[in-house]
C-alpha cells in the first residue's frame, strides 16, 4: 500500500504542476510561438519538478529497491494517462479513441515522451541516488 500511496502523491505533485503549465502553455505560449516550440519549453520544467518530486517520494515514502520504484512509476503513469484521457474528454469532448489518435501528432508524442520519463524517473533515482 505505501508504493501506491507513494505513486499516487508523485502523479498528484506533477499533474498539479502539468495542469498549470499546461493552462499557460495553451492560452499564453502556444499563441505566440507555437504548438512544438511551446512543447519543448514546458518540457524541462516538468521533467526536472519530476526528478525533485521522485527524490523526495522515494525519501518521504522510504522506497528503496528498484523494483518498487519501477513499480511507483509505472502506477504513477498509468494514473497519468488514465487523467489525461479524462480531462480530454471533459475539457474537449474527445472520445478515449480520439485522445489516443491525437497522441500521434508531433507535439503529442514528445509530450508522451516526457511522460515514459516521468515513469521511470523513480526508478533512475533509485539507480543514481542524489541528496
Amino acid at each position: 500500500m505505501r508504493v501506491v500511496t507513494a505513486a499516487v502523491t508523485y502523479w498528484a505533485i506533477v499533474f498539479a504542476l502539468g495542469f498549470v503549465l499546461g493552462t499557460v502553455r495553451v492560452l499564453w505560449v502556444i499563441p505566440r510561438v507555437g504548438l512544438m516550440p511551446a512543447t519543448l519549453l514546458e518540457l524541462p520544467i516538468i521533467l526536472a519538478a519530476s526528478w525533485f518530486a521522485a527524490g523526495w517520494i522515494l525519501r518521504r515514502f522510504a522506497i528503496a529497491t528498484r523494483r518498487e520504484a519501477l513499480t511507483l512509476g509505472v502506477l504513477a503513469f498509468a494514473i497519468l494517462m488514465a487523467a489525461e484521457c479524462a480531462l480530454a474528454g471533459v475539457l474537449s469532448g474527445e472520445t478515449p479513441a480520439q485522445w489516443l489518435a491525437g497522441l500521434r501528432q508531433p507535439h503529442a508524442l514528445l509530450g508522451l515522451a516526457g511522460q515514459v520519463v516521468f515513469a521511470f524517473m523513480p526508478w533512475w533515482r533509485t539507480a543514481k541516488p542524489i541528496p
